[in-house]
């Protein structure tokens, strides 16, 4: 199982999985490739001149250690860069990084005021971008460098935090009820439907006390976290006690 995965609250799913792109894993392993270069670039001037076999073994030595270190530096890389992985989940955004020391950094959905996508021009070619996160707090992931098709990561991060909000604010509207089906052929026309005793007129919501306390609580914190207007709190909150 992924180490994220078992980094989840309950209930909490992952949406969308992302790393940097290949271009990063490339930046990061120059010097490992750089030295497998200078170990080719040695053994064709070894066999293009003429040296005695002490200087051939020293030279053997050097393109052996070159290409071992090249080689080991450049399996570093990339197992650095597989494990850097950007989350998209039903709750928050996160970033991990490290092979045997991890570190994990995330932000809540409902901090997450907007997010910017910076492209250039190799960017809209190759498939990658910046995204700089703008959050309510100063902690947590604030920019995501050389993400790999960041327009489509930023596009699931405001869809996942648009469904959160109208979890938390009760606003997702509710399946109508079923229609009674007939028990049997009506000998007469039907009679006019009477209206319902007060008492039993049935409730339009199913929320109870205790859910109702905790939607306008979770609403209170996005106001006061400033992820929601006083306004968007007032209109959220009488659209709620209208549905009781």
């Amino acid at each position: 199982m992924p180490y994220i995965d078992g980094k989840l609250a309950s209930g909490e799913r992952p949406l969308r999985r992302e790393h940097q792109h290949w271009f990063v894993l490339v930046a990061d392993a120059r010097y490992g490739i750089l030295a497998i270069v200078a170990a080719i670039v040695l053994l064709i001037l070894r066999g293009a001149a003429r040296t005695s076999g002490s200087f051939d073994s020293i030279i053997g030595f050097v393109v052996l250690a070159l290409v071992v270190g090249g080689l080991a530096y450049i399996g570093w890389q990339v197992l650095r860069w597989l494990n850097e992985e950007f989350v998209v989940t039903t709750r928050r955004v996160l970033q991990m990084e490290g092979v045997l020391n991890k570190q994990l950094v995330d932000s809540s959905l409902e901090k997450i005021n907007d997010a910017i996508l910076t492209q250039s021009i190799f960017g809209r070619i190759f498939g990658f971008g910046d995204l700089d996160i703008l959050t309510a707090s100063e902690s947590g992931i604030s920019r995501l460098r050389m993400l790999k098709d960041a327009d489509g990561f930023k596009r699931a991060m405001l869809e996942a935090k648009h469904e959160l909000e109208l979890e938390l604010s009760g606003a997702r509207p509710l399946p109508s009820p079923p229609l009674r089906a007939s028990t049997g052929p009506s000998s007469g026309p039907a009679p006019a439907p009477s209206a319902a005793p007060p008492s039993e007129a049935p409730r339009r919501t199913e929320m109870t006390p205790d859910e109702l306390t905790r939607t306008l609580a979770s609403l209170a914190d996005l106001r006061d976290r400033g992820a929601i207007s006083p306004e968007e709190y007032e209109a959220k909150k009488a659209d709620i006690l209208r549905r009781l």
